[in-house]
């Protein structure tokens, strides 16, 4: 994960590295994506979650594109 300061970073680093620009998340949702990944991580009863919960989880976070799709 990498933090940048605004998109024209983004594209000024991706230029830079000659990278494809990948998936971006706001702070917000980077916290909300955070939050409901590990939050009973430390619960006796956590498991690994399915591809399927976890394609479920990313939708309903708003994380819908090919980025997001697990294979």
């Amino acid at each position: 994960m990498l933090i940048f300061r605004s998109e024209e970073h983004i594209d000024k680093w991706c230029q830079k590295w000659r990278l494809t620009r990948g998936a971006t998340l706001s702070v917000e949702q980077t916290w909300r994506l955070a939050d409901s990944w590990y939050r009973n991580r430390l619960s006796p009863d956590w498991r690994r979650r399915s591809v399927d919960e976890a394609h479920e989880l990313f939708r309903s976070l708003g994380l819908n594109s090919e980025f997001w799709r697990l294979a």
